[in-house]
């Protein structure tokens, strides 16, 4: 069974300004892109310790996906079986609060 995705209010806005962002120069390819994330996290769900361990966090609960050249961090809670999507950002950006 899949795990429970829960996109938290900041991982929603990340996703809206970087989809925002890349309109700005090319509305098809930031439509695609934005669904190329959500079908990565959507993949995730399916396996919730596929991502990597974060390493700027050393916890085994937060791990990320990378799509490109943005990381996505979320939270695994196996109890609840929910993955919690906490972050989406451009790996340049450095690391955003979670």
């Amino acid at each position: 069974m899949d795990f429970r995705i829960v996109w938290s209010p900041n991982s929603r806005a990340d996703l809206k300004s970087i989809v925002s962002f890349i309109a700005e120069e090319d509305p098809l390819t930031a439509q695609k892109f934005g669904f190329k994330i959500i079908e990565r996290v959507e993949q995730a769900a399916k396996f919730p310790e596929s991502g990597r361990i974060v390493p700027e966090f050393g916890n085994p609960t937060v791990r990320e996906l990378i799509v490109n050249s943005y990381r996505i961090a979320y939270r695994v809670n196996m109890d609840a079986k929910e993955i919690d999507i906490a972050r989406v950002w451009h790996a340049k950006r450095g690391i955003p609060e979670l």
